[in-house]
């Protein structure tokens, strides 16, 4: 597992041993070396596991969340933007905004991406993928219905948590996905059930704009989305990944 980490004042990155982290440099997309310095996981503060020039999401990307939310199955991935000013890390407070009434959870795989990639075909995608870590499409679910379309909605600063780590060499084909709100299973399905799978998003994406190292792609929500309140605390668990824990704060 590779994570970023602050200790001393300082940001690293490093590889989790344990209960320990060993740091390594420069970072995890280079060939880097280890340091000699360990610190330990309780003592570190975890940082969002990448800086990503970019997060592209998929909408609709599983049957039964197209259903629950009255849209139709989409014949072609659908992609949107969340800026990188959105990005937090595992422990880190969710804002809720004062102009919605409603921001819902939205669990999701997130793929982070290790080399360039534009215009690569889905046998390759593989080549590209660095790893996956946990994801949370944050979404102000009113604005998204007034809107029409999803900038705003999903945009917030603090509304694309991401992390803690990021698992590498793994088969997502069928992973569990769940989401647990304070403590209650509200989501839990599997990324077998995807309608569009990992590599042929990859390459999708890639024919549309060059993919960088760090690049996050969130792969979709099944069903189970919900609201959020202030005081709350959202959990995302993916099998083989880790959890992603974060609370709801009110804006002040």
């Amino acid at each position: 597992m590779y994570l970023r980490f602050r200790a001393d004042n300082k940001d690293r990155s490093g590889i989790l041993d344990g209960a320990d982290i060993v740091e390594i440099s420069p970072d995890c997309f280079s060939r880097y070396k280890k340091t000699g310095i360990r610190c330990k996981l309780e003592k570190a503060k975890i940082l969002p596991p990448v800086q990503p020039s970019k997060i592209v999401a998929i909408g609709l990307n599983y049957t039964d969340h197209t259903t629950e939310l009255g849209m139709k199955v989409p014949s072609e991935p659908i992609i949107f933007l969340k800026p990188p000013t959105a990005v937090i890390g595992h422990n880190d407070s969710i804002v809720y905004p004062k102009t919605s009434k409603r921001v819902d959870y939205e669990a999701e795989l997130a793929v982070v991406i290790g080399k360039k990639a534009k215009d690569i075909k889905e046998r390759d995608a593989h080549k590209y993928i660095f790893g996956y870590t946990c994801f949370n499409d944050v979404t102000a679910r009113d604005l998204q219905k007034i809107d029409g379309q999803w900038t705003r909605a999903k945009s917030f600063d603090t509304f694309c948590p991401l992390g803690p780590y990021i698992a590498s060499n793994i088969d997502v084909s069928d992973l569990k996905i769940e989401a647990y709100l304070n403590g209650k299973r509200v989501q839990s399905s599997s990324t077998k059930n995807m309608i569009f799978k990992v590599p042929y998003i990859v390459s999708f994406i890639s024919s549309v704009m060059t993919l960088n190292p760090g690049d996050i792609i969130a792969t979709g929500t099944p069903v189970g989305v919900g609201p959020m309140k202030p005081g709350d605390d959202i959990e995302i668990r993916i099998e083989k990944i880790g959890s992603l824990t974060n609370k709801i704060a009110e804006k002040k």
